[in-house]
């Protein structure tokens, strides 16, 4: 067996019941998010041109690892976003970074008045700036799961960000990015307050995540008023390549 991470930093004691964001895919697509489902047994996705979060239950069994491989396809490469388990024999860790997810503290969430909601046809150059910035992923559909703004200069898209998971009272701020042409500005700052203050006007909070090691990244969600929550891990695992057997996805009623 393959131990992946240990306890988050600020994590309930056992005796607790757990936090809707200890495992906010499951959440998200068990919550508002259920129309996106993709499901095998317990297990959960989004499609893949949606989002690479898929939601294991928080305490898988063999027959949850089976059905993730059917799932994804014998010696697919799966995504394991927040997964701090183990992993069953015949798995293989391929990649993995250390995480941290954040929570709205006292954040001055307000509009701006140079950002603009992105829709459809905005995705070519959403896809273009997230190739060239490497925020995280982005896939063609992301954009349908929540509220996009942008900042245009001279009719090109040069900032962005987003609304990715969606636990009940939660909403995720995600695909934060800034063509390096035009960084130093304090376009990712005003577009995260923006971002944040639409989640707020629906009654719910700002979470988010990034990689333990982007610095420059923790000390800005930090000034504007964002706590730390827990430590996380992203991770992906190949599965293996024999299946038990060939129950086909179903989207979750």
């Amino acid at each position: 067996m393959s131990v992946i991470a240990g306890p988050g930093v600020g994590e309930q004691t056992p005796a607790d019941a757990p936090h809707v964001l200890d495992n906010p895919a499951l959440a998200s697509l068990t919550g508002p998010h259920a129309r996106f489902a993709e499901r095998r047994g317990r297990v959960l996705r989004y499609p893949v041109d949606v989002s690479p979060w898929l939601a294991l239950p928080d305490a898988p069994d063999a027959r949850d690892w089976a059905d993730l491989a059917a799932l994804a396809g014998p010696g697919a490469e799966i995504p394991l976003p927040g997964y701090r388990g183990e992993l069953p024999d015949g798995w293989e860790i391929t990649f993995r970074v250390e995480g941290v997810q954040f929570v709205d503290d006292g954040l001055a969430a307000a509009p701006d008045a140079e950002a603009v909601a992105l829709g459809p046809a905005d995705v070519p150059e959403m896809l273009d700036l997230v190739a060239r910035t490497q925020p995280g992923p982005f896939e063609p559909r992301t954009i349908e799961l929540g509220t996009y703004l942008g900042i245009r200069r001279d009719g090109a898209l040069i900032a962005m960000a987003g609304e990715r998971l969606h636990p009940p009272g939660w909403t995720e701020i995600s695909a934060v990015c800034t063509d390096p042409a035009f960084r130093g500005e304090g376009l990712a700052t005003r577009l995260v307050l923006a971002v944040a203050h639409g989640i707020r006007m629906r009654g719910e909070t700002p979470f988010l995540h990034t990689g333990a090691h982007n610095t420059h990244a923790i000390r800005l969600y930090e000034s504007l008023g964002f706590r730390l929550r827990r430590r996380t891990a992203f991770l992906a695992a190949r599965a293996p390549e024999r299946l038990a057997d060939d129950r086909a996805a179903v989207p979750v009623a």
